[in-house]
């Protein structure tokens, strides 16, 4: 199963579909186990699909051994043809974020890393925040650092960010308990924070341009032969 560590030197693919109901989301779900299931390509590492959980989407994630290997896969004649074309007609919007991890913490005790698999039962939570290109640093600085604070919220796991390659986007990927848990600290009042916490957020709401989110629970995972 994959892990999550800023020192594995992967590229990490965020694939993210929203879809207009269930029923195009486990057809969305269903493509990628096959697609999944049958992976062998140069550089594939691990694919970890996750099913939408507040409103109807999908996301993989998928690691690769560089951007490379990646740029290969998508000129495959299959994947243009076929693979792309059927999964824009399934979801409403698409989203595809080649990045890299900078920073991954983690509760004392999930151990060395942060894991992601459908033996676990993380509540999962998936943040874009998107940028111009020359402010995605001073994002990544306010908000990619250690939070020891989030260490005392009950309920919570695990989060990692993640630089889009192009500089457009910042990635979190964060684990909690459940919904319940979550939900009280996504709703928490600002002046209930930390004050360090809320001077990070309001820079990070003052760099970004625009914020997508989901929510999630690991469907099926594959990881490459050793």
């Amino acid at each position: 199963m994959p892990f999550i560590s800023p020192d594995d030197g992967y590229m990490t693919l965020f694939n993210l579909f929203d879809t207009e109901d269930r029923e195009k989301q486990n057809l969305v779900l269903e493509a990628m186990r096959d697609i999944v299931d049958n992976a062998d390509y140069p550089g594939w590492i691990s694919s970890t699909v996750h099913a939408g959980q507040d409103t109807p989407g999908t996301a993989n994630y998928i690691q690769w051994r560089s951007a490379e290997d990646l740029k290969a896969r998508y000129q495959g004649e299959k994947f243009r043809t076929k693979t792309v074309p059927e999964f824009h007609r399934l979801a409403s919007t698409v989203q595809l974020i080649q990045t890299e991890s900078v920073f991954a913490q983690r509760h004392p005790s999930l151990g060395d890393a942060a894991e992601i698999s459908t033996e676990r039962d993380d509540y999962t939570v998936i943040f874009v925040l998107r940028c111009e290109p020359e402010n995605q640093k001073a994002l990544l600085e306010a908000i990619a650092k250690p939070d020891e604070w989030l260490l005392t919220v009950p309920g919570y796991r695990s989060h990692a960010y993640f630089r889009a390659l192009d500089g457009t986007a910042v990635v979190n990927y964060a684990q909690w308990d459940d919904k319940q848990s979550y939900d009280a600290f996504h709703t928490l009042p600002d002046e209930q924070r930390p004050l360090d916490v809320q001077k990070g957020r309001v820079r990070a709401r003052s760099l970004a341009t625009s914020r997508w989110a989901n929510t999630f629970r690991v469907w099926h995972s594959r990881s490459a032969a050793s």
